[in-house]
């Protein structure tokens, strides 16, 4: 499965110009259960999961990770990586790698604990336990929770939104933040006034539709 999506993330890389969200959802009941622990398969290079995860992150659009039913320690590593995180009320998170005797390889002691704070991320980690869609929005894992019978209807709202702004606008944003992540917040600054790039073709057009031609 990974060697398939880093092949899709490749293409996805290559049309920013076309593909403005990409949305990362599952077939069937469950988003992902997390790895197959009795039959591993041989990735093709060193940490191969994890670079693709890492690429998924950098994906110059915006990502959306849909999520219904369980989304259990691997899943759950791979839906940290994108932007926006919607789920099902019937969605359920946990990380399991402890239950296993295993240690996160993919991101998980990074990525959970600056979504939900360090505590929060170390009482999940340690514990094992599942927490529902609504627990997930409250403590800040999920953007939006919604009801079962909304969730097709919040994620489309959710893409034409975001489809309907400027694509320039999104990819400017989103890779201001990544190279700035890790920065102070002096030095973030002075990062955006230099990197920015500026605004999109369509500004005047945009300004136009809305205001009238000046």
């Amino acid at each position: 499965m990974f060697v398939a999506l880093d092949a899709h993330l490749a293409a996805l890389e290559q049309q920013t110009d076309t593909i403005g969200v990409v949305v990362l959802r599952a077939n069937g009941t469950v988003f992902s259960a997390g790895a197959d622990l009795g039959k591993q398969q041989r990735a093709p290079i060193k940490d191969f999961q994890a670079r693709t995860i890492e690429r998924l992150a950098h994906l110059p659009q915006p990502v959306i990770a849909a999520v219904h039913g369980p989304c259990f320690t691997g899943g759950l590593e791979l839906v940290l990586a994108a932007d926006i995180i919607v789920a099902a009320q019937s969605a359920r998170f946990a990380d399991t790698h402890a239950k296993w005797g295993l240690v996160p390889g993919w991101g998980m002691s990074q990525r959970l604990p600056r979504r939900v704070g360090t505590f929060k991320a170390r009482e999940m980690m340690f514990s094992a336990r599942a927490i529902d869609g609504r627990t997930a929005e409250r403590i800040g894992l999920v953007n939006i929770c919604v009801d079962d019978d909304a969730f097709e209807a919040e994620l489309a709202a959710l893409v034409k939104d975001i489809v309907g702004h400027s694509w320039h606008s999104h990819r400017g944003n989103k890779r201001l933040m990544l190279e700035t992540e890790d920065m102070a917040l002096a030095q973030g600054l002075m990062h955006e006034i230099h990197r920015s790039p500026g605004p999109a073709p369509d500004f005047a057009e945009r300004v136009g539709a809305m205001f009238g031609q000046r």
